[in-house]
């Protein structure tokens, strides 16, 4: 261990030599000419680059003079929460925009360390602090943050390629802690639409999952796997020069999960749903419009402009109010396979239809919609699933009356699910069975009751057709009958006609012969 004295000297001397590059510093600055300073600095950075042997790029949260936070500094922020926060000691923690949960950011002037292929590399959280020694009367400059990436040179190239995968990947932590929202699109018309977003949103809270869906397990897993297939296929799509979407069309009668279907493929795949009301849109123009625009109007208009633009909109309400709808299908189908259907990808448009019979083809062909799901009425795998998940049982001896009773009679998942759920605690597994089994025979005497009915009204409406069709035979007779005596008097009159005009003319041949004697 070193004396005192001799650690006092040290000091000195330090202080000595860092006053005296302070003091050189000075005079540098204030006594040597500026067109000399700019080469020595740069030939001084040179010199320590070729002694230094590490590359440092920094990421700044705000480009120059913009207010928009930049992208590639909030995924490397959510990429660094979820790889480096555990080796930080300083954190920061913020509720973000949209976060399901509070995230965990590096404090400032922190380090942490991340490998890649066996890299070593260094990413600090830093800021840059203006100068506050001087006094002006413009605002000051905020402290600008940034984040500086450290590696070594020799890997530039591996390294500045692995950039993107960074930014991809904190972009994929963000849509995964994001909350998800249901947007619907708003109307055209009205003053109350003034300034507003062409979409309106709630959050998306829907519970359902392909866990709880009660269909077909083989059809199910075939749904999830072209799911997650085309979520993984941005590249191929580019390759193949097609945009990246596809199309689902969910068919089947009321009550068989067509709405549910569509949360639990949200669900999956993290994606926003957006609910198209057709009847909202005015025209073709504005259903491009809303299917590229996804943020609210902007703010910041003057107020003579606000003033006129509400004149202007209160002029036209009339004319406005009484319009229908002039979406053609040309214009639907140009929005979901043509031009327009490139602008942005990751798409899934999703038809569904009670009756997909009337349809008009051109709608529902191979490459507008790419799959088609039917829905049907509950089967029997469909209902021991539903079991299973509302009973928790694999199987009882009332399954194959079950069974039977499903082969014979239509009934929808959801009015199977709402026997089978329990309306009591004391419903034990066997209760709601026999509650459902009494539904589905129910259901059946409904069936044969509305059969029979039906096969009424058939036999009244064949009678009924019978009896009209008897009626016109008779009234068809009795017009034919009137028009043959009509032609007979017709013919009569004319025959009588040709017996005046012959006699007529045999007493002007009499009278000319009588006249002929006469001279």
């Amino acid at each position: 261990m070193l004396p005192i004295s001799s650690m006092a000297d040290i000091m000195t001397k330090l202080s000595s030599a860092i006053g005296g590059l302070m003091i050189a510093y000075a005079m540098f600055q204030n006594y040597f000419p500026y067109e000399l300073r700019g080469p020595i600095k740069r030939y001084t950075q040179k010199f320590i680059s070729f002694l230094y042997p590490y590359i440092q790029i920094t990421f700044n949260e705000y480009h120059g003079d913009g207010f928009e936070r930049s992208k590639a500094y909030a995924a490397i922020e959510r990429y660094l929460n979820a790889n480096s926060t555990k080796q930080a000691k300083r954190l920061q923690a913020n509720v973000v925009r949209d976060s399901e949960s509070i995230v965990l950011s590096m404090a400032d002037y922190e380090e942490v360390t991340d490998e890649y292929n066996g890299i070593k590399l260094w990413w600090a959280s830093s800021q840059t602090i203006p100068n506050r020694q001087s006094i002006s009367f413009y605002p000051r400059e905020d402290e600008k943050k940034y984040f500086m990436l450290t590696f070594h040179k020799r890997y530039r190239d591996l390294i500045t390629n692995n950039l993107k995968h960074v930014l991809d990947e904190g972009k994929a932590i963000t849509v995964r802690e994001r909350r998800r929202k249901l947007y619907t699109n708003n109307k055209s018309e009205g003053w109350y639409g003034y300034r507003r977003s062409m979409w309106s949103h709630v959050i998306f809270e829907h519970p359902a999952s392909f866990d709880t869906l009660a269909m077909d397990p083989r059809k199910k897993q075939e749904i999830v796997d072209d799911l997650i297939n085309f979520s993984k296929s941005k590249d191929y799509y580019a390759k193949i020069g097609k945009p990246w979407k596809r199309g689902y069309l969910l068919y089947g009668p009321p009550g068989t999960g067509k709405s549910t279907m569509i949360a639990a493929m949200a669900n999956l795949l993290k994606y926003d749903v957006y609910d198209l009301e057709l009847t909202a849109v005015k025209d073709n123009t504005e259903g491009r419009k809303k299917a590229d625009k996804k943020k609210g109007d902007e703010n910041g208009k003057k107020k003579d402009e606000e003033n006129d633009e509400v004149k202007e909109k209160l002029k036209k309400l009339e004319e406005e109010k009484n319009k229908t709808s002039q979406v053609t299908l040309s214009g639907l189908l140009n929005f979901i396979d043509g031009l327009w259907s490139a602008c942005g990808g990751e798409r899934l448009i999703i038809f569904t239809t009670n009756y997909v019979e009337k349809l008009d083809p051109a709608l529902i062909r191979r490459g507008r919609m790419d799959m088609r799901i039917e829905l049907s009425y509950c089967g029997f795998e469909a209902f021991k699933f539903l079991a299973k998940n509302y009973l928790g049982i694999d199987s009882h001896e009332l399954f194959e009356t079950v069974r039977q009773q499903l082969e014979e009679t239509k009934m929808t998942p959801a009015d199977v699910a709402e026997n089978l759920m329990p309306k009591s605690g004391s419903d034990d597994a066997e209760t709601c069975l026999r509650r459902l089994m009494k539904a589905l025979e129910e259901a059946k005497e409904e069936e044969m009751k509305r059969k029979a009915e039906e096969e009424e009204k058939q036999k009244e409406a064949e009678k009924l057709a019978k009896e009209e069709e008897e009626e016109e035979r008779k009234k068809k007779e009795m017009e034919d009958g009137a028009e043959k005596k009509h032609e007979t008097l017709e013919n009569g009159v004319k025959e009588n006609g040709e017996a005046k005009k012959s006699s007529d003319d045999d007493g002007k041949n009499l009278e000319n012969g009588v006249k002929e004697n006469g001279k």
